[in-house]
């Protein structure tokens, strides 16, 4: 029966996007490949491996569309959208009002939080009060960015240095031309895994949580309501369950 189910919420998605200029099949999506767990470029295959990248080839699954992910600069993801250059955008986005001005979200796919890494050896940064005085780097236009900005305004961080990937910002504390990342938690915890020997930390969370959705055309709303159904499909056959456990070796719902 659940199969039934899910061939019929299939057809119906796949009939209702008919008209929106997939006449290919191919849902076109563009990401930035600097974000792990979410996104990022395999090193052996130079396939696009990730979370998002596994929650929406499983959207397009449900779809009945072939998905075709291109990796392009973070400044490029909302211009290329705008431009009809891609049906969707997946690359770990924040929800925020300012984005909301000029693109549609999904319902939230996946709940964040912001964390601050810094050298091994320092014992005096726990929490963003903490940052007086110091250089931080930071992905460019993410709510690390976004939050850096906003104390430096304050007058507490000393200089931001902006950098189009979070290796690279990783890299300017670690050659010490900064002295904190501000980036999220999730990122922070794979990139660490990933490098252990990196002279580096991460002093846990330091910002309220924020939520990560797909962006789209706010001229493809009929889309915006395929995927949203997409989603809670993938949630209600325990896809989602999945793919999240094998990401952060959890459930969501266990982590939750």
């Amino acid at each position: 029966m659940k199969k039934l189910v899910v061939l019929m919420l299939t057809v119906v998605l796949f009939l209702g996007l008919s008209s929106l200029a997939f006449a290919d099949g191919v849902l076109k999506v563009a990401t930035e490949a600097g974000f792990m767990p979410f996104e990022y470029v395999g090193e052996e295959t130079g396939e696009l491996l990730g979370f998002d990248m596994d929650l929406i080839r499983a959207v397009g699954e449900v779809l009945g569309l072939e998905v075709q992910i291109d990796n392009i600069s973070w400044d490029g993801l909302i211009p290329a959208l705008l431009n009809n250059n891609y049906h969707a955008v997946i690359a770990g986005v924040t929800i925020t009002p300012e984005r909301k001005e000029s693109v549609s979200f999904s319902n939230p796919y996946f709940e964040s939080v912001l964390t601050v890494v810094t050298k091994k050896n320092e014992t005096n940064v726990a929490s963003l009060d903490d940052l007086t005085g110091k250089a931080a780097a930071v992905q460019i236009n993410t709510t690390g960015d976004f939050t850096a900005s906003d104390l430096y305004d304050e007058g507490l961080l000393k200089s931001v240095s902006r950098f189009d990937t979070v290796a690279d910002a990783m890299q300017a504390v670690m050659i010490g031309a900064a002295d904190v990342v501000i980036v999220d938690l999730p990122v922070a915890e794979a990139y660490l895994e990933a490098n252990p020997t990196a002279p580096l930390k991460n002093v846990g969370a330091v910002s309220a949580n924020e939520h990560y959705g797909i962006a789209i055309h706010k001229n493809n709303g009929q889309l915006l309501e395929q995927i949203n159904a997409a989603l809670a499909e993938l949630e209600k056959n325990g896809t989602y369950d999945e793919i999240y456990g094998k990401w952060f070796g959890a459930s969501a719902s266990e982590t939750n």
